[in-house]
């Protein structure tokens, strides 16, 4: 799912009325709306059941049962976020204590990450990439580490793509994308104005727009986006760094770019074999060669040869 706060949100500019009164009632009191039955909810927002039951209906949910099961798995996920938010390294902490803790918080975020993450956005995704005339690929910041590391997996399958550490060339990157191109937008917040304005201009011209986002939370690139691949929200948007968010993201790309050359095998893997760039103690199949043969000139070396 791409979260249940973003599917309401989403439906909010088209409700009626009354359903606006349920929208908001779920988003402001989602516990209280937890395992109650349509008449109450129907009281509780002053509507009647049928209107609940449509609003299901509209939402895309089969019935009042799957809808409530999507509000549950939501609040637990929530509750998850905010468990990984609150455990935080406090001052005093001893460098093990450290140790535990960030790699918890890792850990937690992409298991987080893992559960919102769709099926059907990673495959759309596939098949975007696969289609695409050329891909730009936009981000600031650590989001940008994750476009670079992104471009440095399409290009070993020979898949144009570009990305710029310039603003402005992104910029420009952006207002020469057409309706065959598609614009891969990395950013956390999913509010970096740079990133939106980038966002806004291959949209407007007609390029497809994925973004790496947090996935549960509306916000102005999730509302741009064609296809959203969320990542978890559990870091503060408010922070000295990018830490298990960055982490998350690179997730996401390692996803997306192992489901690629699945999709597309022999050519993916013909590509890679042609793009493999030997290293220095492997033979030609990449396999490491014997110490003693890879570091025989080190030990002629040291008998004076």
């Amino acid at each position: 799912m791409r979260g249940f706060r973003v599917h309401l949100e989403e439906y909010r500019p088209l409700a009626s009325s009354s359903e606006l009164d349920i929208i908001e009632f779920l988003l402001e009191r989602p516990d209280d709306a937890v395992g109650i039955s349509t008449h109450r909810l129907a009281e509780l927002t002053y509507t009647s059941p049928s209107t609940v039951v449509r609003l299901v209906r509209k939402l895309g949910f089969s019935g009042y049962p799957d809808f409530q099961r999507s509000l549950v798995y939501d609040r637990a996920l929530a509750e998850k976020s905010r468990d990984v938010v609150a455990d935080g390294v406090i001052t005093g902490d001893a460098t093990q204590d450290i140790i535990d803790k960030v790699t918890s918080r890792n850990v937690s975020t992409l298991e987080l990450t893992r559960d919102g993450l769709e099926v059907e956005a990673v495959d759309k995704t596939v098949d975007l990439i696969r289609r695409a005339r050329r891909i730009a690929l936009f981000g600031v910041g650590a989001s940008l580490l994750v476009a670079h590391d992104l471009q440095l997996k399409l290009l070993r399958l020979d898949i144009p793509c570009e990305v710029c550490d310039d603003l402005h060339s992104q910029l420009l990157y952006a207002n020469n994308l057409g309706s065959q191109d598609l614009a891969i937008v990395v950013s956390y917040s999913g509010m970096t104005e740079d990133v939106l304005h980038c966002a806004r201009v291959a949209r407007n011209n007609g390029a497809k727009v994925v973004s790496i986002t947090r996935g549960s939370f509306a916000s102005p690139l999730v509302d741009l986006s064609d296809v959203v691949l969320g990542v978890a929200a559990t870091e503060l948007l408010v922070r000295s760094g990018a830490m298990s968010s960055r982490i998350a993201q690179l997730n996401v790309v390692d996803v997306l770019f192992t489901t690629y050359v699945c999709r597309n095998y022999k050519k993916s893997v013909e590509r890679l074999s042609s793009n493999w760039i030997k290293k220095a103690g492997a033979d030609e199949d990449g396999n490491e060669l014997d110490p003693g043969i890879r570091h025989g000139s080190d030990k002629h070396a040291s008998k004076g040869e």
